[in-house]
Protein backbone atom coordinates (compact mmCIF):
# COMPACT_ATOMS: atom_id res chain seq x y z
CA UNK A 1 0.00 0.00 0.00
CA UNK A 2 1.73 3.29 -0.81
CA UNK A 3 1.32 6.11 2.03
CA UNK A 4 0.76 9.23 0.08
CA UNK A 5 2.94 11.26 3.33
CA UNK A 6 5.68 10.20 5.51
CA UNK A 7 4.22 8.80 8.70
CA UNK A 8 5.27 8.51 11.94
CA UNK A 9 5.82 4.66 11.44
CA UNK A 10 8.49 5.62 8.96
CA UNK A 11 9.80 8.14 10.80
CA UNK A 12 10.33 5.56 13.62
CA UNK A 13 12.13 3.47 11.42
CA UNK A 14 14.25 5.15 9.06
CA UNK A 15 15.78 7.99 11.65
CA UNK A 16 14.43 6.94 15.26
CA UNK A 17 16.01 10.31 16.84
CA UNK A 18 13.84 12.20 14.12
CA UNK A 19 10.87 14.57 15.52
CA UNK A 20 7.82 12.49 14.57
CA UNK A 21 5.43 14.04 12.00
CA UNK A 22 2.56 12.56 10.82
CA UNK A 23 1.40 14.91 8.80
CA UNK A 24 -2.48 16.44 8.13
CA UNK A 25 -3.38 14.06 5.14
CA UNK A 26 -3.27 10.61 6.74
CA UNK A 27 -4.55 8.93 3.83
CA UNK A 28 -3.11 6.03 1.37
CA UNK A 29 -3.64 4.38 -1.81
CA UNK A 30 -3.38 1.70 -3.66
CA UNK A 31 -2.94 -1.33 -1.64
CA UNK A 32 -6.03 -3.48 -0.43
CA UNK A 33 -8.08 -0.33 0.04
CA UNK A 34 -11.20 -0.71 2.41
CA UNK A 35 -13.20 -3.65 2.56
CA UNK A 36 -17.47 -3.21 1.79
CA UNK A 37 -19.53 -4.21 4.67
CA UNK A 38 -20.95 -7.11 2.66
CA UNK A 39 -16.91 -8.55 2.24
CA UNK A 40 -17.39 -8.69 -1.62
CA UNK A 41 -15.50 -5.52 -2.64
CA UNK A 42 -12.90 -3.45 -1.29
CA UNK A 43 -12.29 0.35 -2.39
CA UNK A 44 -9.56 1.39 -3.33
CA UNK A 45 -8.05 4.46 -4.60
CA UNK A 46 -5.49 4.61 -7.34
CA UNK A 47 -3.20 7.41 -9.04
CA UNK A 48 -4.15 8.37 -12.34
CA UNK A 49 -1.99 11.21 -13.19
CA UNK A 50 -3.11 14.46 -12.00
CA UNK A 51 -6.42 12.95 -11.13
CA UNK A 52 -7.47 10.05 -8.72
CA UNK A 53 -10.14 7.10 -9.29
CA UNK A 54 -11.85 5.37 -6.57
CA UNK A 55 -12.21 2.30 -7.80
CA UNK A 56 -14.31 -0.83 -6.58
CA UNK A 57 -12.41 -3.92 -6.56
CA UNK A 58 -13.97 -7.35 -6.45
CA UNK A 59 -12.17 -9.80 -3.83
CA UNK A 60 -12.65 -12.65 -5.83
CA UNK A 61 -10.93 -12.20 -9.18
CA UNK A 62 -9.96 -8.81 -8.97
CA UNK A 63 -12.22 -7.62 -11.61
CA UNK A 64 -12.91 -4.11 -11.30
CA UNK A 65 -16.81 -3.43 -11.48
CA UNK A 66 -16.80 0.64 -11.68
CA UNK A 67 -14.65 4.03 -10.23
CA UNK A 68 -15.40 7.71 -9.25
CA UNK A 69 -12.31 10.05 -11.16
CA UNK A 70 -11.45 13.11 -8.93
CA UNK A 71 -9.17 15.86 -10.08
CA UNK A 72 -5.96 15.70 -7.73
CA UNK A 73 -4.67 13.54 -5.23
CA UNK A 74 -7.08 11.83 -2.84
CA UNK A 75 -6.94 8.53 -0.66
CA UNK A 76 -8.56 6.33 1.32
CA UNK A 77 -8.80 7.29 5.04
CA UNK A 78 -6.04 6.10 7.62
CA UNK A 79 -6.36 7.14 10.88
CA UNK A 80 -3.86 4.96 12.92
CA UNK A 81 -0.38 4.12 11.96
CA UNK A 82 -1.42 0.54 11.98
CA UNK A 83 -0.79 -0.66 8.56
CA UNK A 84 -4.18 -1.51 6.47
CA UNK A 85 -6.00 0.02 8.78
CA UNK A 86 -8.40 1.66 6.79
CA UNK A 87 -11.81 3.48 7.30
CA UNK A 88 -14.13 5.94 5.87
CA UNK A 89 -17.25 3.65 5.12
CA UNK A 90 -20.44 4.72 6.39
CA UNK A 91 -22.21 2.13 8.99
CA UNK A 92 -24.87 0.98 6.09
CA UNK A 93 -22.10 0.63 3.94
CA UNK A 94 -23.95 3.59 1.20
CA UNK A 95 -20.91 6.00 1.17
CA UNK A 96 -17.36 5.99 1.49
CA UNK A 97 -15.44 9.53 2.41
CA UNK A 98 -12.08 10.34 0.95
CA UNK A 99 -9.36 12.91 2.06
CA UNK A 100 -6.97 15.20 -0.30
CA UNK A 101 -3.37 14.40 -0.09
CA UNK A 102 -0.88 16.83 0.96
CA UNK A 103 -1.06 19.30 3.95
CA UNK A 104 -2.05 22.60 2.02
CA UNK A 105 -4.93 24.56 2.54
CA UNK A 106 -7.64 24.05 2.23
CA UNK A 107 -8.26 20.28 3.49
CA UNK A 108 -10.71 18.76 0.75
CA UNK A 109 -13.49 15.90 1.40
CA UNK A 110 -15.72 13.72 -1.13
CA UNK A 111 -18.63 11.58 0.11
CA UNK A 112 -19.17 8.71 -2.77
CA UNK A 113 -22.17 6.72 -2.96
CA UNK A 114 -21.03 3.09 -3.33
CA UNK A 115 -23.67 1.69 -5.03
CA UNK A 116 -22.92 3.68 -8.48
CA UNK A 117 -19.81 5.18 -7.83
CA UNK A 118 -20.99 8.75 -7.95
CA UNK A 119 -20.10 11.74 -5.87
CA UNK A 120 -22.67 12.67 -3.77
CA UNK A 121 -20.83 16.26 -2.91
CA UNK A 122 -17.68 18.09 -1.95
CA UNK A 123 -16.54 20.15 0.28
CA UNK A 124 -13.29 22.21 1.47
CA UNK A 125 -11.90 23.07 5.36
CA UNK A 126 -10.11 26.51 5.88
CA UNK A 127 -6.92 24.45 7.75
CA UNK A 128 -5.42 21.40 7.60
CA UNK A 129 -8.11 18.43 8.66
CA UNK A 130 -7.82 14.73 8.76
CA UNK A 131 -10.42 12.24 8.99
CA UNK A 132 -11.01 10.95 12.55
CA UNK A 133 -14.59 8.98 12.64
CA UNK A 134 -18.06 8.99 11.41
CA UNK A 135 -21.18 8.47 13.74
CA UNK A 136 -23.25 5.15 13.05
CA UNK A 137 -25.69 7.28 11.33
CA UNK A 138 -23.12 8.73 8.90
CA UNK A 139 -24.61 12.08 9.53
CA UNK A 140 -21.51 13.38 11.38
CA UNK A 141 -17.60 13.27 10.35
CA UNK A 142 -15.31 13.74 12.88
CA UNK A 143 -12.07 15.61 12.36
CA UNK A 144 -8.62 16.06 13.80
CA UNK A 145 -7.28 19.51 13.12
CA UNK A 146 -4.17 20.58 13.56
CA UNK A 147 -3.91 23.81 15.00
CA UNK A 148 0.09 24.36 14.91
CA UNK A 149 2.06 24.21 11.89
CA UNK A 150 5.46 23.56 13.64
CA UNK A 151 3.83 20.86 15.64
CA UNK A 152 1.85 18.77 13.97
CA UNK A 153 1.42 16.37 16.64
CA UNK A 154 -0.98 19.30 18.23
CA UNK A 155 -4.71 18.92 17.15
CA UNK A 156 -7.98 19.20 18.13
CA UNK A 157 -11.19 16.75 17.63
CA UNK A 158 -13.92 18.72 15.62
CA UNK A 159 -17.46 17.71 14.42
CA UNK A 160 -18.88 18.16 10.88
CA UNK A 161 -22.62 17.70 10.31
CA UNK A 162 -22.47 16.09 6.69
CA UNK A 163 -26.32 16.35 6.75
CA UNK A 164 -25.85 20.22 6.69
CA UNK A 165 -22.92 20.96 5.33
CA UNK A 166 -21.38 23.03 7.93
CA UNK A 167 -18.14 22.52 10.33
CA UNK A 168 -19.49 22.95 13.79
CA UNK A 169 -18.57 25.39 16.38
CA UNK A 170 -15.92 24.36 19.43
CA UNK A 171 -13.96 21.06 19.89
CA UNK A 172 -14.66 17.64 21.04
CA UNK A 173 -12.89 17.30 24.12
CA UNK A 174 -13.02 15.60 27.78
CA UNK A 175 -15.07 18.20 30.03
CA UNK A 176 -13.55 16.50 32.88
CA UNK A 177 -10.42 17.23 31.97
CA UNK A 178 -10.47 20.59 30.28
CA UNK A 179 -6.67 20.95 30.46
CA UNK A 180 -5.65 18.15 28.70
CA UNK A 181 -3.90 19.00 25.42
CA UNK A 182 -4.20 16.85 22.93
CA UNK A 183 -0.73 15.84 21.39
CA UNK A 184 0.81 12.04 20.03
CA UNK A 185 -0.14 9.60 17.36
CA UNK A 186 -2.54 7.66 17.02
CA UNK A 187 -1.25 3.47 16.80
CA UNK A 188 -4.17 1.57 16.67
CA UNK A 189 -7.93 1.54 17.20
CA UNK A 190 -11.26 -0.68 17.65
CA UNK A 191 -14.58 0.11 18.20
CA UNK A 192 -17.82 -0.65 19.86
CA UNK A 193 -20.14 -3.52 17.34
CA UNK A 194 -22.80 -0.19 17.72
CA UNK A 195 -20.32 1.89 16.29
CA UNK A 196 -21.00 4.43 18.80
CA UNK A 197 -17.50 4.60 20.84
CA UNK A 198 -14.32 4.80 18.84
CA UNK A 199 -11.29 3.92 20.61
CA UNK A 200 -8.09 5.21 19.78
CA UNK A 201 -4.26 4.68 21.43
CA UNK A 202 -1.60 7.04 21.10
CA UNK A 203 1.92 7.33 21.73
CA UNK A 204 3.05 10.38 23.67
CA UNK A 205 6.67 11.72 23.15
CA UNK A 206 7.94 12.74 26.21
CA UNK A 207 4.45 12.56 27.79
CA UNK A 208 2.31 9.60 29.01
CA UNK A 209 0.34 7.74 25.88
CA UNK A 210 -3.44 7.71 26.32
CA UNK A 211 -6.80 5.93 24.77
CA UNK A 212 -8.92 8.75 23.74
CA UNK A 213 -12.39 7.44 23.94
CA UNK A 214 -14.52 9.36 21.55
CA UNK A 215 -18.43 8.65 21.60
CA UNK A 216 -19.55 9.74 17.78
CA UNK A 217 -22.86 10.15 18.98
CA UNK A 218 -22.92 12.44 21.97
CA UNK A 219 -20.12 14.32 20.53
CA UNK A 220 -18.40 14.16 23.92
CA UNK A 221 -14.70 12.12 24.37
CA UNK A 222 -12.80 11.29 27.29
CA UNK A 223 -8.96 10.54 27.76
CA UNK A 224 -7.64 8.08 29.38
CA UNK A 225 -3.95 8.30 30.51
CA UNK A 226 -1.75 5.18 30.53
CA UNK A 227 0.79 4.44 33.13
CA UNK A 228 4.01 3.78 30.81
CA UNK A 229 7.67 5.09 31.08
CA UNK A 230 10.62 4.86 28.90
CA UNK A 231 10.16 4.17 25.27
CA UNK A 232 7.16 4.17 23.73
CA UNK A 233 8.06 2.08 20.61
CA UNK A 234 6.67 -1.15 21.97
CA UNK A 235 3.01 0.76 21.63
CA UNK A 236 3.13 0.70 17.67
CA UNK A 237 3.04 -3.16 18.46
CA UNK A 238 -0.02 -3.15 21.22
CA UNK A 239 -3.35 -4.58 20.02
CA UNK A 240 -6.98 -3.55 21.25
CA UNK A 241 -9.62 -5.24 21.91
CA UNK A 242 -13.44 -5.32 23.53
CA UNK A 243 -14.49 -8.00 25.72
CA UNK A 244 -17.49 -9.43 24.54
CA UNK A 245 -20.01 -7.90 26.13
CA UNK A 246 -18.24 -4.35 24.93
CA UNK A 247 -17.60 -3.34 29.26
CA UNK A 248 -14.10 -3.37 28.66
CA UNK A 249 -11.09 -2.53 26.33
CA UNK A 250 -8.34 -4.65 26.61
CA UNK A 251 -4.31 -3.78 25.67
CA UNK A 252 -2.43 -6.34 24.94
CA UNK A 253 1.05 -6.56 24.00
CA UNK A 254 2.52 -7.48 20.35
CA UNK A 255 3.63 -10.79 21.96
CA UNK A 256 -0.03 -11.59 23.04
CA UNK A 257 0.62 -10.98 26.53
CA UNK A 258 -2.41 -8.69 28.68
CA UNK A 259 -1.60 -5.31 29.98
CA UNK A 260 -3.95 -3.49 30.94
CA UNK A 261 -8.14 -3.18 30.85
CA UNK A 262 -10.25 -0.20 31.05
CA UNK A 263 -14.05 -0.16 32.58
CA UNK A 264 -15.89 1.80 29.72
CA UNK A 265 -18.75 3.22 32.13
CA UNK A 266 -15.91 4.24 34.72
CA UNK A 267 -12.74 4.60 32.52
CA UNK A 268 -11.00 2.50 35.82
CA UNK A 269 -7.43 0.89 35.04
CA UNK A 270 -6.82 -3.10 36.28
CA UNK A 271 -4.69 -5.42 35.00
CA UNK A 272 -5.65 -6.81 31.84
CA UNK A 273 -5.50 -10.76 33.00
CA UNK A 274 -9.00 -9.76 35.26
CA UNK A 275 -10.40 -8.89 31.92
CA UNK A 276 -8.46 -10.98 28.95
CA UNK A 277 -11.75 -12.33 27.90
CA UNK A 278 -15.71 -11.36 28.11
CA UNK A 279 -16.53 -15.12 28.76
CA UNK A 280 -16.10 -16.22 32.34
CA UNK A 281 -14.42 -19.61 31.67
CA UNK A 282 -13.59 -20.62 35.04
CA UNK A 283 -17.03 -21.36 35.88
CA UNK A 284 -17.88 -23.57 32.95
CA UNK A 285 -14.25 -25.22 33.24
CA UNK A 286 -15.40 -26.00 36.82
CA UNK A 287 -18.71 -27.89 35.28
CA UNK A 288 -16.02 -29.91 32.87
CA UNK A 289 -14.06 -30.82 35.96
CA UNK A 290 -17.22 -32.07 38.03
CA UNK A 291 -18.60 -33.75 35.07
CA UNK A 292 -15.35 -35.81 34.20
CA UNK A 293 -14.90 -36.48 38.11
CA UNK A 294 -18.25 -38.01 37.97
CA UNK A 295 -17.80 -39.96 35.21
CA UNK A 296 -14.77 -41.33 36.16
CA UNK A 297 -16.49 -42.66 39.85
CA UNK A 298 -19.50 -44.41 37.32
CA UNK A 299 -16.64 -46.33 35.62
CA UNK A 300 -14.67 -47.21 38.04
CA UNK A 301 -17.84 -48.62 39.86
CA UNK A 302 -18.77 -50.27 36.35
CA UNK A 303 -15.53 -52.30 36.69
CA UNK A 304 -15.88 -53.08 40.29
CA UNK A 305 -19.04 -54.54 39.43
CA UNK A 306 -17.88 -56.37 36.98
CA UNK A 307 -15.05 -57.89 38.31
CA UNK A 308 -17.03 -59.22 41.66
CA UNK A 309 -19.53 -61.06 38.88
CA UNK A 310 -16.53 -63.07 37.19
CA UNK A 311 -15.41 -64.31 40.81
CA UNK A 312 -18.87 -65.88 41.70
CA UNK A 313 -18.99 -69.37 40.86
CA UNK A 314 -20.55 -69.82 37.64
CA UNK A 315 -23.36 -72.14 37.31
CA UNK A 316 -22.98 -75.51 35.40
Amino acid sequence: MRLVVVTALALLLLCPSAALSAGPSYVAQGGLGVLSHDGKHRFVAVSTGGGTAIERVAVRGGAVSGWATLDGEWGIPQPTMRPGRLEGLTRDGRQLVVGSVGSGYPTKCAVIRTRDLRVDYRFELAGSFAYDALSPDGKTLYLTQYVDQDNTSHYVVRAYDLEHGRLLPGRIADKAQKSWVMTGFATTRTTSDDGRWVYTLFMRPGGYPFVHALDTVGGVAHCIGLPWTGDQGPLMRMRMTLTDDGSKLVLNRGTGEGWLAIDAGTWRITHAQAASSGFAWRWPLVGVSALALVAAAALLARRRANAHEEALPQPL
